[in-house]
């Protein structure tokens, strides 16, 4: 089976992006006027929480505008990685100032609650909020749905390359957990008359921010390291070059993502002795031809000619 790259993946990750920009200006701004006129520190922690995640989308974005850059002399492998860099950016930003600021303002109000007024704009915003970044998550679940084939969801999110498709459905699903948390803590406080469980349920906020952003911050380095291809790719390159007359042997097939859609892989393989120099550049040749043809994903393709007593093994994986 050919591997294709499809043409359309980077426009629906940016109509994935855009929704949840808008949704979360949107919900940012309603936020912050419902806790102005309530006092509310749930609300207030919401806000924030919706400001940042509108700063991540806007870093996605310019992630990927960057990232599409072609090759040049200073970065001949192209720019594709950079789009990482600003992944590891989100992480950081969610846990220090979306995490952070709502820990802060709960134990804030904690320690100086203050008086309850009227809880109708709290939960007018709530629902909204609940309605836009419940549109924001469908959306985000069906693009990656369409996206991780027979993988289960978290086997999925390990093994995705584009960080902007699972960034914004941990966003949106931390997003509307926080929702229904601020909404338990502004009922929980009136019930009970006690705006201290106000400030309890914006630590709760917090803390499932720093989750969220300790997740994708892992995620994020692996790719930003550098990861291998999908290792259904590499074995079908090695059983490609295998079966190339003049090839004894595949020492082994090295892969490294550049980009999320783009692949460097290094081959060692063991030529027939027989061959002379031009038959084993024109054997080369064929190959890289082959490989083109057959995988759309790989850009960049370095064979090397190397005896297999030659050939220095892989090292096991280290446990991190």
């Amino acid at each position: 089976m050919k591997s294709e790259t499809s043409p359309h993946r980077g426009i629906r990750a940016n109509i994935v992006l855009v929704c949840a920009l808008c949704a979360n200006v949107g919900i940012a701004v309603a936020k912050f006027v419902a806790a102005a006129i309530t006092g509310s520190s749930s609300m207030l922690s919401e806000g924030f929480h919706s400001l940042v995640d509108s700063g991540n989308q806007i870093l996605l974005l310019y992630g990927q505008h960057r990232a599409e850059r072609a090759p040049d002399t200073r970065h001949p492998f192209g720019y594709g990685r950079e789009l990482y860099f600003w992944a590891f950016v989100v992480a950081i930003l969610i846990f220090a100032l979306g995490a952070g600021i709502s820990v802060y303002e709960g134990w804030q109000h904690i320690r100086e609650p203050e008086p309850l007024g009227d809880p109708t704009a709290n939960y007018v915003v709530l629902g909204v909020a609940m309605l836009l970044e419940g549109t924001s998550w469908a959306v985000a679940v069906k693009e990656f749905a369409s996206v991780k084939g027979g993988l289960g969801w978290w086997d999925a999110v390990k093994q995705s390359k584009d960080p902007a498709a699972f960034i914004v459905l941990f966003e949106d699903s931390a997003a509307l957990a926080g929702l229904f948390v601020a909404a338990a803590g502004v009922w929980a406080s009136h019930a009970w008359q006690d705006a201290r469980i106000d400030g309890i349920a914006s630590i709760v906020i917090g803390v499932i921010l720093a989750a969220v952003a300790a997740l994708l911050a892992r995620e994020a380095k692996g790719l930003l390291i550098g990861e291998r291809a999908d290792p259904q790719v590499v074995e079908r390159v090695r059983t490609l070059v295998a079966s190339c007359a003049g090839v004894t042997a595949v020492n082994h097939v090295r892969t490294i993502h550049t980009a999320p859609d783009s692949v460097f892989v290094a081959i060692s393989a063991d030529f027939d002795d027989a061959l002379t120099m031009g038959e084993g550049e024109a054997l080369i040749e064929r190959i890289e031809t082959r490989l083109h043809e057959e995988f759309a994903e790989l850009s960049s393709i370095y064979i090397r000619p190397e005896r297999s007593e030659d050939a220095l093994p892989a090292r096991p994986n280290r446990k991190v």
